[in-house]
């Protein structure tokens, strides 16, 4: 076989591993877009007991993601170290994500501190099993995917498998469920039994045909550094650490918009259907899945990750300044805007994973050894901040607002615009700032490649 064979670049292993994705996307964004909402409207939880449980959450799984992270990179297995973890995670996912909204208030127990309890519990053990899978399938993009051109095309069929997630996420809640205030019975244990189905079978595809990993990495585990050292080298990179704060923000936006959504549609755009109301972000990801593939990978393969991000922030920024002044009757123009938010979201979704890539690059080539693994363990440490921050927001927000439990009247119109628009434009403000100065760009980009690639050929690894 020659060099350029070998190197040829190939979209049934893109497909084959992309599949996962769906399973990824569709268990952690329902439990984004829905959780808050059920406890707070359905459930009746006080928004003091909600922010409480999602900071306890979020503090846990800063140190859980880091130390599951690091047992990742020193798994020693036959079937490598990144597979064996989702096969345990995936069935406990469906059945904890079935569980989610099962709580104790839908069998007539309304005392709110059993209630807070379990939601605590659950929400709490849905992110130990989501954690293992999802660092898992994330860290095998960049063993598989080696060089620029393969990450760029891998990326964009991962990232379109993703919208099947988020269309799963986003848009079937809307089928299922009458109402997210005010829902049938069971409409939403229907919904999540549903989404389980749907995580398990694309989670076994990719059991059955991904790559496993690459064998020329399979002895690493024995080079992985100890926990607080894989801490150390993560905080100690440059490029890591102008990364983070970018990073961070742009999960604080994912996070806000997906969580505020279903009462800033019903209560801000008057739209009374559920369907119609998750249909706008259907609509924004589906923007996301055209400009991905018409703007933001031949635009990175030209420019760079670095400067494509900067210019994606910066259209995200302005896409969403409408967000604040729309009202009820305008749901043309509000279907309009979030078709164009999709934009920027899509250079966002599409780049971030091959500025981490990018970082584990550097990082092989001064150590020497591959560790995906502790770089995606800390950099979710990181990015839980993220949520942290969007409860700290809107927690205080409804307090301000004497909407500490949930009413349909007296509605916070300047809040819930401000959440949509004002809170994330700062957010992104910081992102590009701190992307501005990331350095791993243009020449210095170019060296780490090279320098790479002769560690690689040193290695014997066929690409």
């Amino acid at each position: 076989m020659s060099e350029n064979q070998k190197r040829k670049f190939s979209y049934k292993r893109a497909v084959s591993y992309s599949i996962g994705q769906i399973s990824d996307i569709a268990s952690y964004q329902a439990f984004t877009f829905l959780t808050f909402t059920f406890y707070f409207a359905v459930v009746g939880l006080d928004i003091g007991w909600i922010t409480l449980g999602f900071i306890i959450w979020s503090i846990w799984n800063s140190f859980n993601d880091t130390f599951i992270g690091y047992l990742s990179d020193r798994t020693h297995t036959r079937w490598g170290r990144r597979i064996p973890w989702v096969m345990v995670s995936l069935l406990p996912i469906a059945i904890i994500l079935f569980f989610l909204f099962v709580p104790p208030f839908s069998y007539g127990i309304i005392d709110e501190t059993i209630n807070f309890v379990y939601f605590l519990i659950i929400i709490i053990i849905f992110e130990l099993f989501f954690t293992m899978y999802d660092i898992n399938f994330t860290s095998l993009f960049p063993e598989i995917f080696i060089t620029e051109e393969e990450r760029a095309k891998g990326n964009n069929v991962r990232q379109l498998f993703a919208i099947f997630g988020l269309i799963a996420a986003f848009l079937l809640p809307g089928i299922f469920i009458s109402s997210y205030t005010s829902p049938g019975p069971g409409e939403y244990p229907t919904f999540a039994l549903i989404v389980a189905i749907i995580v398990i079978i694309p989670g076994l595809i990719f059991l059955k045909f991904s790559p496993k990993g690459r064998t020329e990495f399979k002895q690493e585990y024995k080079e992985a550094p100890s926990f607080f050292n894989a801490l150390k080298y993560c905080i100690k990179s440059k490029s890591f650490m102008r990364y983070i704060p970018a990073e961070i923000a742009n999960w604080f936006v994912y996070g806000m918009l997906p969580v505020v959504v279903p009462l800033y549609g019903e209560f801000i755009l008057g739209i009374g259907d559920p369907f119609m109301i998750s249909l706008l972000l259907g609509v924004t990801f589906l923007s996301a899945a055209i400009f991905m593939t018409l703007l933001w990978k031949p635009l990175v393969q030209k420019i760079g990750p670095r400067k494509s991000w900067l210019i994606s922030m910066t259209i995200w920024i302005i896409t969403l300044a409408p967000l604040f002044f729309l009202g009820p009757g305008m749901e043309i123009a509000a279907f309009a805007v979030f078709f164009l938010i999709g934009i920027g979201l899509s250079g966002s979704l599409y780049i971030i994973d091959i500025i981490i890539a990018d970082i584990v690059d550097e990082d092989e080539v001064k150590t020497g050894v591959r560790r995906e693994g502790g770089y995606y363990g800390v950099n979710i440490f990181f990015q839980r901040f993220a949520t942290v921050f969007v409860f700290l927001i809107i927690g205080p927000v409804f307090l301000i607002a004497d909407w500490g439990e949930f009413s349909p009247i007296n509605i916070p119109d300047f809040e819930l615009r401000s959440l949509m628009f004002i809170y994330p434009a700062i957010a992104l403000i910081i992102a590009l700032i701190a992307i501005y100065l990331y350095p791993l760009d243009g020449a210095n980009l170019k060296q780490i490649k090279t320098l790479l690639a002769e560690l690689h050929k040193k290695k014997k690894l066929k690409i």
